[in-house]
């Protein structure tokens, strides 16, 4: 499992991403600017946010990744008390919230429980057909004896498709997830990431569903 963690305080960022990194793979950010320069380049299965950072904070952070089709689940960690920023967290789209000062076996709980709730178990590898694995970390398929390079585009997103099975994800959603918003993509470029991705694992696993978007079957 892939978890993104911002957290502004060095002390504390440092001892969650040590005792994280034992179990997980683990990026960390100091504020907004670099979390979105990390998922334009990495996929996430679950964000860590506090709310009181400096510069954009975690709350309007949050929304906009929302706004902008992200799905990841997300727990916030705070030294507000209060029910307000509790209530606000929620309104967000935060699906869990631990207030500060907290035991990390308590954060490992509450881990876990969004880990099963949403089936985020890691896996070095995952088996598309009888021939086909695909390998996310070297971003590569085995296919009949050889290995093919995905690229990191591509990867990500059939990492989205796989994460979305049988859901119609729309472009919007798909181009929101894999790059950074900033730089979106045109339709066409990703039509052309979605064709490259057929031509290797099968035209028949991406249905195309006319001006909806895309299903992975």
């Amino acid at each position: 499992m892939h978890i993104l963690v911002m957290e502004d305080d060095p002390v504390l960022g440092d001892i969650l991403v040590d005792y994280l990194s034992e179990l997980y793979t683990v990026d960390h950010a100091y504020h907004s600017d670099e979390v979105y320069a990390l998922l334009d380049k990495n996929s996430y299965d679950l964000f860590i946010f506090d709310i009181n950072v400096v510069g954009k904070n975690g709350l309007r952070l949050l929304q906009e990744l929302r706004e902008f089709s992200y799905t990841t689940p997300t727990i916030f960690i705070t030294a507000y008390k209060d029910t307000k920023h509790l209530t606000q967290a929620f309104e967000a789209g935060a699906h869990d919230y631990i207030k500060k000062p907290f035991e990390l076996d308590e954060l490992q709980a509450r881990i876990l429980n969004l880990k099963r709730i949403f089936n985020l178990d890691q896996q070095t590898s995952i088996q598309l057909s009888s021939d086909l694995v695909f390998n996310p970390k070297t971003k590569t398929i085995d296919k009949e004896n050889q290995t093919i390079s995905l690229g990191q585009k591509n990867t990500l997103i059939l990492e989205y498709f796989l994460k979305n099975k049988a859901r119609i994800i729309s472009n919007d959603e798909l181009m929101q997830n894999v790059w950074d918003y900033d730089s979106l993509p045109s339709e066409a470029t990703l039509r052309s990431h979605i064709r490259d991705i057929r031509n290797i694992i099968g035209k028949e696993k991406i249905k195309t569903i006319r001006s909806e978007g895309y299903i992975y079957e």
